[in-house]
Order: C-alpha cells, then structure tokens, then sequence
C-alpha cells in the first residue's frame, strides 16, 4: 500500500465519507493516515536516502544503533543516534523485535517431561510422530503468532492456529483441531519448553488422547529443527522476499493460509520422493 496514494484518496473522499470509516475500510489505523499525510509531497533528504537504503539492505531487522554504525561505514557520516531513530521512525524503518517467550503462566503448573524423540525426525506411519511450535508474525499492524502441528510421517501441516496473543488456548485449540478425527494412541507430540506446552492444560488433553508428550532440551532449537525450518520458510518466501511494504493482518493470515494449503498441496519435496505432503500421504495408504 502506497502512503501517497491513500492520503490522495481518502483527501477526495473526506468531504462525503468520516476520516475514521475509510481508514478502517482501507485496513490502516488513522494514526497512520495523519503521519504519512503530515510528511508532506516533499522529497527526502540525503541523509534520510541514505538511512533509507540502510534498512532496506539488511531487510529492516537492525536497529537504529547499528544503521547508525553503518552511516559512519558506508558513507563516513558520524549522525547522533537519536537524529537516526527519529528519521527511521519517521518513515516507519524501525526494526521489528521478536518478542521474548513467556517462560511462566500465572496460574498454571509447569510440567517439563524428557526429549523421547531426540531428534529422529523420521516416521512409519501417519500420527506416530509430530512435533509442534509457536512463532512470531511480525508483519500486519499488531503481532500475530502462529501455531502449527506437523506429522513427521510426510512433513503435512495437520492444524494451526493464528492468534494476537501467544496464550495456552493459543496451542491447546491447535492440538485439539490436530487430534479431531485421528486415533492418537501411543502418538509422540515434540514441542520446545515454552510455557505454553509445560502447561497443565495442554498436558493433560495430550494424556487425554493417548499421547505422550516430548520436549526439547532447554535452549536447544535443533531439537525441533524441522518444525522451526518450516517456519522460516514461510517468513522467508511470504514476507521477506517481498521487501518492507504495509500490511494488514488480515492480509498476513491470509498469506499464511494460502502457504499452508500450497505446502500441503503442492510444494514437492525431496524427502517425499518429490511429492508433496498430502500426495505422499494418499500414496501410502
């Protein structure tokens, strides 16, 4: 979405629709519309040209200390760090920080149980291995976190769930959608120690299904490699390889979706005989 193009309509349209209607048509906070409208037509200043090729070049993941870093490096310009973070503010650069993951709920008991699957990431058969997690969707107008199951038999994404919070309900819904229909007696599901999985209430519908549950050591992402690598993947395809422009959250979850169903449809894979997911499962059966 183009800052100049929305300000040029919602100016023609002001005089017969409210200001706040046509942000909310348009899916951007009004905040939003008066800060790119109070920048004015006027071009930027080198500087800000220079700031600007700064973030885009490291796709807008460092903070202004370090573009600060880089001014002096790439264009001998020693800027104070505040004149750098007002200019990135200014044209919405700021870098987008992944939020800390909650290590404790109130109210719920810890429930930490060893790694059983130890990183054999392969599997016989449907529903005898899945692992799962929560990652950030640093991407709309507010942060969403994405909960996924996968089943290790042919890598199919079996249930997620896209949410604003990152709560125990979040990855209790997932497992719920993940288990309805399926016999998961014996099942091994693999998560990290995030404070959601310790939870009382996701372990016990896991022991309600028959399933025993399984969890990375602490700090140690490589136990769950492959559900971690699938969403980079899709950060990496949906998002980054875009370049920085403005969405909605609307349009996120639904760029997120359309991945889902392509990955499950008809992204090949090597480790499938390059077949994908759901084609590899109906060969099988």
């Amino acid at each position: 979405m183009v800052p100049e193009a929305v300000v040029t309509l919602v100016e023609k349209l002001k005089e017969k629709y409210s200001v706040t209607f046509l942000c909310r048509c348009l899916g951007i906070p009004k905040s939003t519309y008066y800060r790119w409208r109070n920048q004015g037509p006027k071009g930027k200043t080198e500087l800000e040209i220079q700031i600007t090729e700064i973030c885009k070049r490291h796709k807008f993941l460092i903070g202004h200390r370090t573009v600060k870093a880089w001014l002096l490096r790439d264009y001998k310009r020693k800027v104070n760090r505040n004149t750098v973070q007002r200019i990135m503010q200014k044209y919405n650069l700021q870098c987008q920080v992944k939020p800390k993951r909650k290590n404790n709920i109130a109210g719920e008991i810890k429930i930490v149980v060893p790694n059983h699957l130890n990183r054999n990431f392969t599997s016989s058969k449907p529903n005898e291995k899945w692992v799962t997690d929560i990652t950030y969707l640093p991407f709309g107008q507010s942060m969403l976190y994405l909960s996924t199951i996968m089943d290790l038999f042919n890598n199919e994404i079996i249930a997620y769930r896209i949410s604003t919070s990152q709560d125990v309900s979040l990855v209790v819904n997932t497992l719920k959608d993940a288990v309805e229909g399926r016999d998961t007696s014996g099942l091994i599901l693999h998560s990290d120690q995030g404070a959601q999985y310790t939870s009382h209430s996701f372990q016990r519908i896991a022991k309600e299904k028959g399933i025993t549950t399984s969890m990375s050591r602490k700090g140690n992402c490589l136990d769950n490699a492959v559900i971690e690598s699938f969403h980079s993947t899709i950060k990496s395809e949906e998002f980054y390889s875009q370049g920085r422009e403005f969405l909605t959250n609307s349009i996120v979850i639904e760029r997120v979706e359309k991945f889902i169903n392509h990955y499950n449809q008809t992204r090949l894979q090597a480790k499938l005989n390059y077949l994908s997911p759901i084609e590899f499962r109906e060969q099988a059966a």
